[in-house]
């Protein structure tokens, strides 16, 4: 007759229960996995189903009675560690978005804006469009599988049990801003510069033809410069934004 004591089964439940919270705060933080449209009884299920796969892939977690005050100081270094890696890839889309904030800014488009469906709040529009493309490339090169294999990378950098060691540090955290933003300027700096040659053409036929009207020609001149700039930066756009995307993933490490 088959014997299970309470040490087993406890080790036993040991070995999924850590998994799945970093798993789940993984998606309730990444790009794409965290989307208002996917209700959150499937963002559980999924990721249940995934905790029983890689479970058995991962080394044995420490030996904790469960219930205990340790207990939950695990769960909370699982959900900081998922969270991390999740915020870490916001940090791309965000920087996208202000990169196609600032491009519609100086195409004099950035009052245009529509209702993000993901977070229910008004957006530019070429801010949106970039997020909107990035998040297509994501898919393409199976960013989705790239995010699960970080996570599966992370039980070997931040052990369980392992508290803070192998974590971003405040200070790497504080540092992130300003990859955000020079991530972004990165990506728009061709149409800037585009739009800023545009804006010199306009200042020296304003000089040159006083009686010019800017305001008739000038806007309908940008906005169509720039979008035709941006349809022909398109087919260039895909390597920056993939290596952004293979970036984000490694700035939590």
């Amino acid at each position: 007759m088959l014997q299970v004591t309470s040490l087993q089964l406890e080790a036993w439940v040991a070995q999924f229960i850590w998994p799945f919270f970093r798993l789940l705060a993984l998606f309730l933080m990444a790009p794409l996995f965290s989307h208002t449209v996917i209700p959150n009884t499937t963002k559980i299920a999924v990721a249940l189903a995934i905790t029983l796969v890689i479970a058995p892939l991962l080394p044995s977690p420490p030996a904790i009675a469960l219930g205990s005050a340790a207990t939950w100081m695990l769960v909370a270094e699982q959900m900081l560690v998922g969270f991390t890696i999740g915020f870490c890839l916001q940090i791309v889309f965000a920087a996208l978005e202000l990169a196609g904030d600032m491009i519609g800014l100086q195409m004099g488009i950035g009052f245009a804006t529509f209702i993000d469906p993901q977070n229910s709040v008004q957006t530019p529009l070429i801010g949106s469009f970039l997020s909107m493309l990035a998040t297509l490339l994501f898919l393409g090169i199976n960013g989705h599988l790239l995010v699960l294999n970080a996570l599966v990378e992370s039980f070997a950098i931040v052990p369980i049990g392992s508290g803070s060691s192998g974590l971003l540090r405040w200070e790497h955290f504080a540092s992130l801003g300003s990859q955000l933003f020079s991530l972004g300027l990165q990506i728009a700096i061709p149409l800037l510069v585009t739009m800023l040659l545009c804006n010199l053409a306009l200042g020296v036929m304003a000089r040159a033809a006083p009686q010019l009207n800017l305001f008739s020609i000038g806007f309908p001149l940008t906005v169509l410069t720039g979008l035709v700039v941006l349809v022909l930066f398109l087919p260039h756009l895909g390597a920056p934004l993939e290596a952004a995307i293979h970036q984000g993933l490694r700035l939590w490490q």
